[in-house]
């Protein structure tokens, strides 16, 4: 028996988790947008994941058990056979007793009849603890009780999807499961696309690469910034799988020899998903690379994404001004509209009228009004950004300054009392502000208005289940690139850290990301030198005697607090040829 929402309501509110007013309004948000009242709670940092669990656990008068943050290893999960773990969607959470790492909620009293031996075999002697998303089943501690004979058995509650993504240690490579679609000869291609789709979530891919070549088509995953291939299938299946794909995007399946753009939804577990669809025509036929897209931003804040606290400070400050400019600049995929989203994080509250416009709108917010670039209907960034300004905005978020346009639109709109936001694709800070120059932006106006440019990239983090310190002598670094001698006293050995490799980060030592920055905060100094149509160079100069610090140098700090690792910042970001280094 898994909760109904109603049910979950009475629980947030009778445990005071949530108030009336927040499920008033998690309500109206879910009907707009047809999505769970969870959502909103989520997104508005009003409940997190393991505050939900936690309540869940609660009302089956089980403890919690935090799979997310304690993932089981494929040994522990296939201890069960798959077909009862399905059955009773059942994972061994632990066998050596370790009831700790559940958060123990329960304290016994008032609890159904029916539940009274289960919850008398979560005691703290117990060997084995088994996480469910359903305590209530009948047969279901019998069945454990006979797979694990002669040892106590805990159960416990975790979430649905947390149930899932251990359920992945009983998936079949991707290719096998192609080969047994393709056997069955009956709806291949949606079946196919299917397999794909699911584990592209399952391991949180950015990116899918339909990549055909002779006689196969390959296909990758980007996970944490880097491709992995994850199945092959036989090249005569591409085109219905491939014309598929065109009509779920609004794709014109009858073009074969242009790049085309799409977009399109895919079904999970009862939620969406959406899928930005790009293809264009190779030499072996056309390859698609197709976006997943993050729905909503979840308890984000700017310390999550990498920024220091001294940082973080300098950020506010010019965002909690009442007009100005704030670029973030860097390239595709490297986490520059997330960053804005944390900020207007904080920006968002009911008494200022923020309005975005973007291509696509990657993350909805509730409490923001967001609009989405339209080539068909000519409501493009410049077009969308003179409707927003006769909108009343406090606060706008243009996606991209991709032309002169809308560079000029934008600076007018910071000029003229509003807060302007803006990624912009430039390899630093410095570089951006030239490059702003070189669209046709008047110097007088980019100095009055811009306040803040931020570069950033983003780095993997190195695996936390495997971490471990390692000695490393400077020597040996200094000799894989000249440049870092800049930055390590020669004949010193110093600690560093990497990742093992284990099932939790796929044996690569990495898991998850996080970003590297560059702040250039503009100074009277700044302003004044921006007046001279400055080089890149100039700009630098003057922002290091300001304190500024580069990409390099920001991750040099995450890699020696063991954020990550020097080969994983050599990847990218380049050591900078810059002067009085601080070691």
């Amino acid at each position: 028996m898994r909760l109904s929402d109603d049910n979950l309501k009475k629980i947030l509110l009778s445990e005071n988790y949530i108030t009336d007013d927040d499920l008033k309004a998690s309500e109206s948000f879910a009907e707009e947008h047809g999505v769970s009242f969870i959502e909103y709670l989520m997104t508005d940092g009003i409940l997190d994941k393991d505050i939900l669990g936690q309540a869940i656990a609660e009302s089956f008068h089980v403890p919690y058990s935090d799979l997310n943050s304690n993932q089981p290893s494929a040994e522990q999960v296939l201890k069960i056979p798959e077909e009862i773990a399905r059955k009773y969607r059942v994972v061994l959470f632990s066998d050596k007793g370790d009831i700790s790492k559940s958060n123990s909620s329960s304290s016994g009293k008032n609890i159904p009849s029916g539940m009274q031996r289960l919850f008398a075999t979560s005691a703290k002697d117990s060997q084995i603890i088994i996480a469910t998303d359903d305590p209530t089943q009948e047969d279901m501690l019998s069945e454990m009780e006979r797979i694990f004979s002669g040892q106590k058995v805990a159960i416990t509650f975790s979430l649905p999807e947390d149930i899932d993504v251990a359920f992945g240690h009983y998936k079949k490579p991707l290719e096998t499961r192609f080969s047994k679609i393709i056997a069955g000869q009956k709806h291949i291609a949606p079946e196919i696309l299917e397999e794909i789709f699911n584990d592209a979530l399952t391991y949180h891919a950015s990116d899918i690469h339909f990549e055909p070549q002779a006689r196969e088509v390959i296909v990758r995953f980007r996970i944490d910034g880097v491709l992995h291939e994850a199945g092959r299938f036989a090249k005569p299946y591409y085109e219905n799988i491939l014309n598929r794909i065109k009509v779920q995007s609004g794709i014109r399946i009858d073009e074969h020899y242009a790049a085309q753009d799409g977009s399109m939804r895919f079904e999970k577990d009862g939620g969406i998903v959406d899928l930005r669809t790009s293809i264009v025509p190779t030499v072996e036929g056309e390859k698609v690379v197709i976006r997943v897209l993050s729905s909503y931003l979840s308890g984000l804040a700017l310390h999550d994404i990498g920024i220091s606290p001294a940082n973080q400070i300098v950020l506010e400050e010019s965002a909690n001004k009442p007009f100005g400019m704030i670029v973030v600049a860097g390239p595709t995929g490297s986490g520059k509209t997330t960053t804005l989203y944390a900020l207007l994080k904080l920006l968002n509250t009911p008494d200022v009228n923020i309005t975005t416009i973007e291509d696509p709108v990657e993350y909805k917010t509730p409490g923001i009004s967001q609009i989405q670039v339209n080539q068909y209907t000519n409501l493009t960034f410049a077009q969308g950004l003179r409707s927003i300004v006769r909108q009343d905005p406090d606060i706008i978020l243009v996606g991209e300054i991709r032309d002169k346009e809308t560079a000029e639109i934008a600076v007018n709109a910071a000029l003229t009392g509003h807060l302007l936001l803006s990624t912009f694709h430039a390899n630093d800070s410095a570089t951006a502000i030239p490059r702003l120059l070189d669209m046709g932006v008047e110097p007088f106006l980019l100095a009055s208005t811009l306040d803040m440019v931020v570069a950033q990239r983003l780095a993997r983090k190195i695996c936390d289940k495997c971490k471990h310190s390692i000695f490393v002598k400077t020597n040996d670094i200094i000799a894989k690139n000249r440049k870092l001698e800049a930055f390590f006293n020669r004949d010193e050995e110093i600690t560093l850290y990497q990742g093992k490799g284990c099932e939790n980060c796929g044996n690569t030592g990495y898991k998850g990301r996080s970003a590297i920055f560059e702040f250039i905060k503009i100074t009277p100094a700044l302003q004044e030198l921006i007046l001279k149509n400055p080089s890149s160079q100039e700009i630098w100069k003057v922002a290091r005697e300001g304190g500024a610090l580069t990409l390099f140098e920001d991750g040099l700090d995450k890699v020696k607090s063991g954020m990550t690792t020097l080969d994983e910042l050599l990847r990218v970001a380049e050591p900078p040829e810059i002067l009085e280094v601080k070691k």
